[in-house]
């Protein structure tokens, strides 16, 4: 089969990261893939040399009519049998592109439970005919699809992101190095967040609620945060690390590498978004038996199971109140949540499970 996934970027999103590991996937199962990206510069790419990445070039309205030939030429040359698109820009050229040029089947996958604003929900609904599928990464992100009017009543499908769960794993040797290069000693706390220094992720809510966890435990001082991830409001938010008197506890990494290592050896996980389709580093923290802190957005509470702790979003007394409480549960309580976290993630969000719904829904 061929298959050509469509993208409007390959930054360092969550959405990202599932195409490339979908497409690998795709590619080492026998299937001839590529990948076609609107915009931007490559962060993100699938793990096998082999599988193309085409630059479409349509970083303005200005370039739609050369985006369009490229991708044109790329649909003449490449005869996908399944063109399946990502993201809110790539669905709707997708859908638009098919007014002109015949596609034997078009999948739509949002990422979020509100891709924009009203423009992008209408243009979503103008164009729901031209997609053969139109699927969201969240049974909450579906519905809230349904609700918004970006399509008609029974008119989306959930299909949940996969994990890597060959990557995604705990390793106590990793951990011990990791924490080591960090300048972490076996008895300090290792607080960990990972995501685009974006609005959608609420960082503020993030360094409010340790100022306050910090101001109201004497008895844990050696508590770190690092922060994975780059992105534009980086400058303002060491500004409010500097300003909170942070600067000791709270460390933004920028992008790294070593997401899995990193996720394996913190304490706890911590999201603090104010919005989410998925959550899908949520996810990947439970398979590598992390414990998580996270807020009750899209998606999340469907990741999440019955396992770690749910909180309101944008309320920092909260997030703060129950960090104070996952640090003081008993390693046993730990274990025990841990374990249950990863067996949930297995049943549920496992890639090669992922992988094989989406070969059906190809197929079909």
């Amino acid at each position: 089969m061929k298959i050509l996934y469509l993208i409007t970027g390959l930054g360092g999103g969550g959405a990202e990261k599932v195409v490339a590991d979908l497409a690998n996937q795709m590619f080492q199962s026998g299937h001839q893939v590529k990948i076609a990206y609107l915009k931007g510069e490559v962060v993100v790419r699938p793990k096998s040399n082999e599988i193309e990445l085409v630059y479409l070039g349509l970083e303005s309205l200005k370039q739609s009519t050369s985006a369009y030939k490229k991708y044109k030429n790329l649909l003449q040359t490449f005869k996908p049998h399944v063109v399946h698109a990502h993201m809110v820009h790539a669905n709707i050229f997708a859908r638009l592109s098919r007014i002109f040029l015949p596609i034997p089947k078009l999948i739509c996958t949002a990422h979020s439970n509100n891709e924009g604003g009203k423009a992008r929900m209408l243009a979503y609904r103008a164009t729901h005919y031209l997609s053969d599928l139109t699927t969201n990464v969240s049974q909450s992100a579906s519905d809230s699809f349904e609700t918004l009017g970006a399509v008609p009543k029974n008119g989306i499908t959930t299909i949940y992101n996969g994990i890597d769960l060959e990557r995604f794993q705990r390793n106590e040797q990793a951990n011990l190095e990791v924490r080591l290069a960090l300048g972490l000693s076996d008895n300090d706390l290792m607080l960990l967040a990972v995501g685009r220094l974006h609005e959608a992720k609420d960082y503020p809510n993030l360094f409010h609620a340790i100022e306050i966890l910090l101001k109201q435990d004497d008895e844990h001082k050696n508590i770190y945060l690092f922060v994975v991830g780059d992105g534009d409001l980086r400058s303002e938010l060491e500004h409010l690390i500097t300003e909170k008197k942070l600067s000791t506890q709270v460390h933004l990494l920028g992008r790294r590498n070593d997401i899995p290592q990193l996720m394996s050896a913190a304490d706890l996980f911590i999201l603090s978004s104010s919005f989410e389709g998925f959550g899908l580093v949520v996810a990947e923290a439970m398979a590598c038996q992390t414990y998580v802190v996270a807020t009750d957005c899209g998606g999340v509470k469907e990741v999440m199971g019955d396992t770690g702790i749910l909180v309101q979003p944008q309320n920092s007394l909260d997030l703060a109140q129950a960090l104070m409480r996952a640090i003081n549960l008993s390693d046993v309580e730990v274990i025990q949540n841990n374990m249950k976290a990863v067996m949930h993630v297995s049943k549920n969000f496992d890639l090669k499970i992922i992988v094989t719904k989406w070969l059906e829904i190809y197929a079909k």
